[in-house]
């Protein structure tokens, strides 16, 4: 049995990929700081998988915490998501951005590299590729990262290939996702951001629920056949999944890869909002609003290279991201 370090494990996707991870038959131990979490998810991870999580609190920017915890376990590979992740916050804080995304999973990979662990699944962002100059993108489209969230993730991504370069025990797993989306189907863990959200999904989520009146919609005379922005959502459960396999790849034959996790399917601003009334049953209000600086027609992914090396396919659809988004949004609610 492999024993794995899950750095962000009780936030959105980490949570999910927690439970993936023990269901194949992974050790894990999850780090984090609970930022942009709650321990209470601890909670519910031990409901769903059945068994006891084990948990430290602490951040990797601390270097002496990360040394004491490879001190405490002999780990066989990390899979890290600890890192903030909001494109306009990264913005107004580019220093705290940089501090955070980088600084601390350099300070991870020193620590690592002296404890002799050399795996690494690393959670990064289809914003890498920046406007896209065809659809859908292709892993090896130019990288042209316009936020700092992106060009931090980018750095990230050319220090594991440059660890790579200069010594060759080293495998990484860099997964470029799209648009995560939906909830566990359980309905005891999800999206559940404090403040208004950055995304689709749960900002509509917000409104099904009465905690925001209506839809912001920006702009409608896009090149779609909606006049809205499509964009590739991929359901939370499947990109879990997707980081179960990327770990197996390394593990089992050491080899590196670069990979985007999509559906491969553009769902227009639209066809999410028909969707979630259909799940949760009532009809929600929005509002045409301008478009925002920066916006673009579409954006999606390209999933072939993610199938033909992990065996990776995306096999739940816009209805579903949806469904399970509402019964856990109106579940949280109502307890």
């Amino acid at each position: 049995m492999a024993k794995i370090l899950l750095t962000g494990g009780a936030g959105y996707i980490g949570s999910h990929t927690y439970v993936e991870l023990i269901a194949s038959g992974y050790e894990v131990v999850i780090l984090d700081n609970f930022s942009n979490s709650h321990p209470s998810v601890l909670d519910r991870l031990e409901v769903i998988t059945g068994a006891p999580v084990i948990a430290l609190e602490g951040d990797v920017l601390d270097a002496n915490f990360i040394k004491d915890v490879f001190a405490e376990h002999t780990f066989d590979a990390v899979v890290h998501f600890a890192a903030k992740k909001a494109v306009g916050e990264s913005v107004e804080q580019p220093l705290d951005y940089f501090q955070t995304n980088c600084v601390g999973f350099s300070t991870l990979l020193g620590v690592m590299k002296d404890a002799g662990v050399r795996r690494v699944v690393f959670s990064s962002t289809a914003t890498v590729y920046g406007v896209p100059d065809i659809l859908p993108l292709p892993e090896n489209h130019a990288t042209r990262p316009e936020s700092p969230y992106a060009v931090n993730k980018l750095v990230c991504e050319n220090l594991l290939k440059q660890l790579k370069t200069s010594d060759d025990t080293w495998s990484y797993g860099i997964l470029r996702y799209f648009n995560p989306a939906g909830a566990h189907p359980s309905s005891l863990i999800g999206e559940d951001p404090n403040d208004i959200p950055n995304n689709l999904m749960p900002y509509i989520a917000k409104v099904a629920t009465g905690e925001l009146a209506r839809l912001r919609v920006f702009g409608d005379d896009y090149d779609t056949p909606d006049g809205t922005g499509v964009r590739d959502y991929i359901h939370v459960v499947d990109l879990a999944k997707g980081h179960v396999q990327s770990l197996r790849k390394l593990i089992e034959q050491d080899e590196s890869h670069v990979v985007n996790l999509s559906t491969g399917i553009g769902y227009s601003v639209m066809d999410m909002l028909k969707s979630y009334q259909a799940a949760c049953g009532k009809k929600l209000e929005y509002e045409i609003v301008g478009r925002r600086a920066g916006d673009i027609d579409g954006f999606w992914g390209d999933p072939s290279l993610a199938r033909d090396l992990l065996g990776f396919k995306a096999e739940r659809g816009l209805d579903d991201m949806c469904k399970t988004s509402w019964n856990w949004v109106s579940r949280r609610k109502n307890n």
